[in-house]
């Protein structure tokens, strides 16, 4: 079946929307009708970044970037299970195969045997004869995405789909953080540092479970402003202070929980700084390669802990129709993140506005 799709050929040039071919779904797949897309700086770092530094996945050939979606299920398998023809569905860059030891365990995010296409299948996408490949296996800068089914999860249909697909990387990766790794337990003391969608997210999900105090660490002062909308107790402008010392002033000593939604290996050390003594510091956002967190390392005496999560921890099959229901009750603000829509045709004009760090999330409508 022919489709527009934005096609990243190589690192640091621009997305060419072209026409290509996509496949019909083999067993476990399904074939969506996207309807929204997210722009995330996974995006933008793939494309920014060249060949060899990049820290994350290899890019092997041309790919359909854009993982960050949410449609309408078209056409499924022979031996789909989990959904059906017409559900409402949220795309997940934590596909798992359910068999491998980390799904066995639990921790389907950390899935070592990720149910993609081998070399000797056909391709699900192709331009021509030439392969085309998918960013975490979803693509969802195209008309259509063709996806595991442990892709996918369904979600009710009055869900507002541009409003769902932020849940399936920025949002979950944020409150899953805060949720599944820190575990952040009522009256804490928390600083989140970078506030984009993650970090908002991370916020967000900071109120929601009861934080005493939550601390917004940025440089982008119309960003500090909003961070008070969505539970942010106090702001600390990092262009003009020190964060470390107001942090750890503010909270009279140091925080519980501090999250890093920045990608810097600097931030993340001052948010491990800014930590009282047992305190956790998790850094969410993805640092270039190779790059170090420098720590003073007597302060690990203290029981502090510098961490990781991937994904925000999550299971998202669980998780993300329970965040839907935040939304839905008001307590998870999802129409304050989308800040601009744009046609696929302008998908590099909504690169440029993240990289110029001009609002909080926008979404490309298919």
């Amino acid at each position: 079946m022919k489709m527009k799709a934005a096609v990243l050929n190589e690192p640091q040039t621009q997305l060419i929307v072209e026409d290509v071919e996509i496949d019909a779904p083999m067993d476990n797949e399904v074939l969506v009708k996207t309807a929204y897309c997210g722009v995330c700086h996974s995006d933008v770092s793939r494309v920014d970044t060249p060949k060899d530094d990049y820290a994350g996945p290899p890019m092997h050939g041309p790919t359909v970037l854009g993982h960050e979606a949410a449609g309408v299920v078209i056409e499924v398998g022979a031996k789909v299970t989990d959904v059906k023809v017409g559900d409402h569905v949220v795309a997940c860059n934590s596909s798992f195969c359910g068999k491998c030891e980390f799904c066995l365990t639990g921790r389907t995010n950390l899935c070592i045997n990720k149910p993609n296409r081998t070399l000797e299948q056909p391709p699900r996408i192709r331009r021509g004869d030439q392969r085309l490949y998918q960013q975490a296996g979803i693509g969802g800068y195209a008309e259509f995405m063709l996806m595991h089914e442990n892709s996918v999860t369904t979600i009710r249909d009055d869900m507002p789909l541009d409003r769902a697909s932020l849940i399936g990387c920025g949002v979950i990766t944020g409150m899953g953080a805060v949720f599944n790794r820190a575990k952040v337990f009522p009256g804490a003391k928390v600083a989140v540092f970078g506030l984009g969608g993650i970090g908002m997210s991370a916020l967000q999900g900071s109120f929601i479970a009861g934080a005493l105090q939550i601390i917004a660490v940025d440089i982008n002062s119309a960003r500090l402003q909003q961070a008070t909308a969505f539970g942010a107790t106090d702001v600390v402008n990092a262009k003009e202070v020190n964060s470390v010392d107001s942090v750890k002033q503010l909270s009279g000593g140091g925080v519980d929980f501090a999250f890093e939604a920045t990608g810097s290996e600097f931030v993340a050390a001052d948010a491990f700084h800014c930590l009282k003594d047992g305190g956790t510091a998790i850094m969410l956002g993805v640092a270039k390669k190779g790059a170090k967190v420098a720590v003073d390392a007597a302060q690990l005496r203290r029981e502090k802990v510098l961490t990781g999560s991937s994904m925000g921890s999550n299971h998202f099959k669980l998780d993300i129709p329970q965040y839907i229901e935040f939304y839905r009750q008001g307590r998870l603000k999802l129409d304050e993140m989308v800040t601009r829509e744009f046609a696929l045709v302008d998908i590099n004009e909504a690169f440029d506005l993240l990289r110029n760090g001009d609002g909080m999330r926008s979404v490309i409508k298919m």
